[in-house]
């Protein structure tokens, strides 16, 4: 008997053990299965909140949890898709904006404009006055297609239809030909000018035609709404960049409008409003930060104020 016992009873517990820990493994499997549904509930209903608008919600999961993956993921995605949706409104603002501008900028003037030309025409106004008012809309007309090539000029470069052909320039030769063009224009607008442009070669990697518009914008902004006496160019070299800055003494920018300036119809002074897109420096931020640059502006009103716009230099070609 003692024999027999002594086999059966540790057969019996052996057993014992198996079948309770089959019965606590069932039990986790279905506390993890049970935890596992409860959080597909919670996942539906949360993507159910997001699908109503409501962006911010998260799905919350542990470390530890069997769903955590995914949970983090679909958190991933959820974030991305917020991202695209604040861009979207962005843009829609923009758009609304621009269209407002634009209903302003472009009907105003061209409102006067066939104001002048039908006084011209139907006779109201003769002999010299009838020549001025010739004169007044062949200038507005001018103006409202400056508006209308920069208005352009931006929406090209905001649906990437913009191309550029980066090729290595000479930069201090090729700014000293876009300047000589200016000269008269400062002499005529009696602003005193100032330059300096190192004999040295200076290499850069840039788009020509973009290069051109950036100076172009940053002197016309200087005549068109400094009010400067004075206006001072300069283009240096840096360790591994070459510098150009365009500096006025005019009427400058405050520090609450400072870091406002390469916003999209952003203007600083509301008097603008009568003549200017505020898109200008937005198109200048964006064509030297597509061809790598990067460009920053500094003001002390009726003192300085200096757009500076930098370029690395192109590295030698070694044989």
């Amino acid at each position: 008997m003692m024999d027999g016992i002594d086999i059966k009873f540790p057969l019996f517990v052996a057993v014992l053990v198996i079948a309770v820990a089959a019965v606590i493994s069932t039990m986790l499997l279905y506390r993890k299965a049970h935890n596992v549904k409860l959080k597909l509930n919670d996942i539906s209903e949360t993507l159910d909140d997001i699908a109503q608008g409501n962006s911010n919600r998260k799905i919350l999961a542990k470390p530890s949890d069997m769903t955590s993956m995914i949970c983090y993921k679909m958190n991933d995605i959820v974030h991305e898709f917020r991202e695209q949706v604040i861009e979207l409104k962005k843009a829609e603002k923009t758009n609304s904006q621009l269209m407002t501008s634009l209903s302003h900028d472009v009907r105003t003037p061209l409102t006067t404009l066939i104001g002048y030309l039908d006084a011209a025409q139907k006779g109201i106004v003769v002999g010299a006055e009838r020549e001025e008012y010739i004169e007044t809309a062949r200038l507005r007309a001018h103006d409202m297609k400056d508006y209308v090539d920069v208005l352009f000029e931006w929406f090209k470069l905001n649906s990437n239809e913009e191309t550029f052909t980066i090729r290595e320039v000479e930069l201090a030769e090729l700014t000293r030909n876009l300047l000589k063009d200016w000269i008269p224009i400062f002499e005529n607008n009696r602003l005193d000018f100032d330059i300096k442009i190192p004999e040295k070669r200076i290499k850069v990697n840039l788009d020509t035609d973009a290069y051109t518009r950036i100076i172009n914008n940053l002197i016309q902004n200087v005549i068109s709404h400094s009010r400067a006496t004075h206006v001072k160019i300069k283009v240096s070299l840096l360790a591994a960049n070459v510098m150009v800055a365009v500096a006025d003494d005019g009427k400058g920018i405050s520090k609450q409008d400072l870091p406002h300036v390469f916003e999209r119809l952003y203007k600083c002074d509301t008097a603008r409003s009568q003549k200017g897109s505020g898109l200008g420096l937005s198109i200048v931020q964006q064509l030297v930060e597509k061809m790598g640059g990067s460009i920053s502006v500094q003001s002390e009103p009726y003192q300085q104020t200096e757009f500076i716009v930098q370029f690395p230099l192109a590295h030698e070609k070694t044989c």
